[in-house]
C-alpha cells in the first residue's frame, strides 16, 4: 500500500490540477523569479499566478526547504 504523501505535498495534486503545471515547472519558475523570501514568493505565485494562500504557501515551503519533507 503507498503512502499518502504528507506536509506540503499533499497539496501537490491539487496544485497540478488547478494551476496547470508539474510541480518541478513551478520551482523552476520560483527559481527564475530571483526571489528567496518566503512571503516573496508567495505573493508572487499569488498577484502573478492566481494561487490560493495555502496552496502558494505549500508549494513555498516546499521549494525552500524540501530536505524537510524528503521521505
Amino acid at each position: 500500500m503507498a503512502t499518502k504523501p504528507h506536509g506540503p505535498a499533499s497539496y501537490f495534486p491539487s496544485i497540478e490540477a488547478k494551476y496547470g503545471r508539474t510541480i518541478e515547472e513551478w520551482k523552476a519558475a520560483m527559481r527564475e523569479t530571483g526571489l528567496a523570501a518566503h512571503k516573496e514568493l508567495v505573493e508572487w505565485l499569488k498577484t502573478e499566478h492566481g494561487f490560493g494562500h495555502g496552496h502558494a504557501n505549500a508549494l513555498t515551503q516546499h521549494h525552500l526547504h524540501p530536505e524537510k519533507w524528503e521521505a
